[in-house]
């Protein structure tokens, strides 16, 4: 297989800078691998290379200019303290950016400059929840999405606050490299798998854990049991409570309901068996917990417009030979598994 060419990734930073958003693109995409070589290039960039303030008071050395967006296949404007004034220049950069047809993203207040741009004109995006009436009122042709932690539209992607940065960055690497590559890089990151952009920002009444009671360890052991058909009832007893704390727990937790967790665990599974084995459909199906072919079929299409057949091909990992061999192990994890 010949080896993937290396997406460069130019990232922004706006004065005074979020050293946290910035380290967000860098910190992910250096620990991407394909075909034994690196996945990704990222440089951070400024309007004024040489020091950049940050809003921890400290002062960030970026060598680049704005030009280095030129090189990128995708540009990101990391948050900063100054999203309500942006740069004239880098709205510049990111209208350049899109008319040569990159992809363009933003972390948290970074959405202010790409709205400031034109570039979210008649397009769904999102920001931080603190500051989404302020966008809104200053860009009424943006299609807001409330309490989501990204949003993708076409070329265009936004994230929420924070750490919803990481959730964007997840998304992009599995879109380029697929998702058996994207949850090895949030294993190597310690951070959670993999999550769907329409999971909530934040939880408006947080419950206090009941009784020291987290749901850490049955999320683990339902991971293992997927292929099992997993109710609320068998994760209430596995976590030692009724199913009504479960669900108003789970989700104080998460931010999806149990069943929502687990059909995006089911899936996301599906999808690394499609790309690191030749496994038939339906025995995807069934290891992954959705049971039948057909069932498969239509979550996939649902959430990656892609058919099985077509997600595979799209995102292989696998020569044939290590397809194979791949294969017999799944199968053996699947058969003990069940087995258990």
């Amino acid at each position: 297989m010949p080896a993937s060419r290396v997406r460069r990734v130019a990232v922004i930073a706006a004065p005074p800078a979020s050293m946290f958003n910035l380290a967000i693109p860098e910190m992910l995409f250096a620990k991407v691998e394909v075909d034994g070589g690196p996945g990704y290039e990222t440089v951070i960039c400024a309007p004024d290379p040489g020091p950049v303030a940050t809003t921890g008071g400290l002062d960030l050395h970026v060598p680049l200019g704005l030009d280095a967006t030129d090189a990128a296949d995708t540009v990101i404007l990391a948050g900063s303290g100054s999203y309500t004034d942006p740069d004239p220049r880098i709205l510049d950069a990111l209208r350049r950016a899109a008319a040569a047809g990159k992809r363009i993203a933003s972390i948290c207040t970074g959405s202010f400059a790409l709205a400031a741009a034109g570039l979210l004109d008649g397009r769904a995006a999102t920001t931080y929840w603190a500051y989404r009436e302020q966008l809104a009122e200053r860009h009424p042709t943006i299609d807001l999405q409330d309490d989501v932690l990204f949003v993708q539209d076409g070329p265009v992607l936004t994230s929420s606050g924070y750490a919803a940065g990481i959730d964007l960055c997840l998304h992009v690497i599995r879109t380029d490299h697929g998702a058996a590559v994207a949850n090895t890089v949030a294993r190597l990151a310690l951070v959670a798998p993999v999550r769907p952009g329409g999971q909530t920002q934040f939880t408006l009444t947080p419950l206090p854990p009941e009784r020291g009671v987290s749901f850490a360890r049955t999320r683990a052991w339902a991971m293992e049991h997927l292929d099992e058909p997993l109710t609320l009832t068998d994760l209430a007893r596995h976590a030692g409570v009724s199913v009504r704390t479960l669900s108003r727990r789970f989700h104080a937790e998460t931010g999806v309901s149990p069943l929502q967790w687990l059909l995006h665990q089911r899936v996301e599974r599906a999808k690394e068996l499609l790309e690191t084995t030749s496994l038939p459909m339906d025995r995807v199906a069934r290891a992954g917990g959705l049971g039948t072919a057909d069932s498969l079929r239509r979550h996939l299409l649902r959430r990656t417009g892609l058919t099985p057949s077509a997600y595979r091909a799209s995102f292989d990992r696998l020569g044939s030979a290590a397809a194979t061999a791949a294969a017999g192990g799944a199968t053996a994890t699947a058969t003990a598994a069940s087995a258990s």
